[in-house]
């Protein structure tokens, strides 16, 4: 198999797990006779300091036509003080929009190994494995109006947060297939006794349902679902829920698993997926070879399985993962008394070594 990979390394620690990443799909290819041919493009900070814009248009058209994108992070305080249509961000945003990525799946699954590296006890994370469902091109990070004013002598920011019957009918049909092949339950999030937005996802939501009586489905606040994946984690299987929810919910569910350098995501629903952790760029500790490259190898692992359908070789990917871990290996951010601490190209090296 041939397919091209549009790379974008980003900024701070992304060029750094990007490099990991791109070690391990090489031993892939070697190991099952596939040719990987990556394409190098900018965006974020990298492409600001270069381009003087974000996202640039030739980014865009590489991604477009490629077979998946990989990214690792963007942004920094560099930039903090830049305009937004000038911040880093921007170039999240609007490979999202361009490429149609509508579905973003999270999954946070606690390794065993790491049971031990949770903050909460052993016997509330062990076997949590959930998929976050986030809706990805809409609500208030997408609404029309926006921005800022002057109202009664002092300056207002606003932002719309709006939905579409289609765009809640297209997430809650990803995620019942999803919960479909995994243990036929979903929990779809909302705030439907406050937000009308809500109270449209919530009835387009049980109009889909009717489609997926295999599929048990429940309602909860986002409020309740906040404090139940810490009090009880394990009563999840898939989550789907909107664009802003999602992104705290999924971040909350990453420290059930010890670290958010842990967890992968994949970001679908166009002719090309984008691949990335869900961590950001981390310049605290940027070119100090402390980042964990985990969570960008495992997003590799969903391209091959989501984009490639090559779950032979995402299998053996996770597999590799799971053995470096229960042989004690660990980077900072994981790391427990009694493990081997490691570099971001120490762990790379072990995961290779495994595969």
């Amino acid at each position: 198999m041939k397919k091209t990979i549009t790379v974008i390394p980003g900024d701070g620690i992304g060029t750094e797990v990007v490099a990991g990443a791109l070690q391990i799909l090489d031993v892939i290819a070697k190991r099952f006779d596939h040719t990987f041919e990556y394409k190098n493009a900018l965006a974020g900070g990298a492409a600001l300091d270069t381009t003087g814009i974000p996202l640039p248009e030739e980014t865009l058209k590489l991604a477009k036509l490629s077979d998946a994108v990989l990214l690792g992070a963007v942004g920094g305080p560099k930039w903090d003080s830049n305009p937004q249509h000038l911040k880093p961000e921007r170039a999240l945003l609007g490979l999202r929009k361009e490429l149609g990525l509508y579905a973003n799946i999270r999954p946070a699954k606690i390794y065993s190994a790491l049971v031990d590296a949770s903050a909460l006890k052993k016997e509330v994370v062990e076997g949590v494995d959930i998929i976050v469902v986030r809706e990805l091109t809409g609500g208030l990070y997408f609404g029309k109006p926006s921005g800022f004013e002057q109202r009664n002598g002092e300056e207002v920011g606003f932002n719309t947060m709006i939905y579409s019957e289609s765009e809640v009918r297209r997430i809650a049909e990803s995620a019942f297939e999803i919960a479909r092949k995994r243990s036929k339950k979903l929990c779809s999030v909302d705030k439907a006794n406050v937000l009308e937005t809500s109270q449209l996802w919530r009835k387009v939501v049980l109009e889909v349902a009717k489609k997926y009586p295999d599929v048990e489905l429940s309602h909860m606040y986002v409020d309740n679902c906040s404090m139940q994946l810490i009090r009880n984690p394990k009563q999840f299987d898939v989550i789907v829920t909107e664009n802003l929810f999602g992104d705290i919910l999924s971040d909350e569910a990453a420290m059930l698993t010890g670290s958010i350098g842990m967890l992968a995501s994949a970001s679908l629903g166009g002719t090309v997926a984008m691949y990335e952790p869900v961590h950001g760029s981390a310049p605290d500790i940027a070119g100090q070879n402390k980042a964990n490259p985990i969570a960008t190898i495992a997003s590799v692992a969903m391209m091959l399985k989501y984009s490639f359908n090559l779950s032979l070789e995402a299998d053996a990917i996770e597999n590799s993962i799971q053995r470096v871990l229960s042989k004690g290996f660990r980077t900072g951010d994981i790391y427990t008394e009694g493990m081997t601490l490691l570099g971001t190209k120490e762990m790379t090296k072990k995961i290779v070594e495994n595969l």
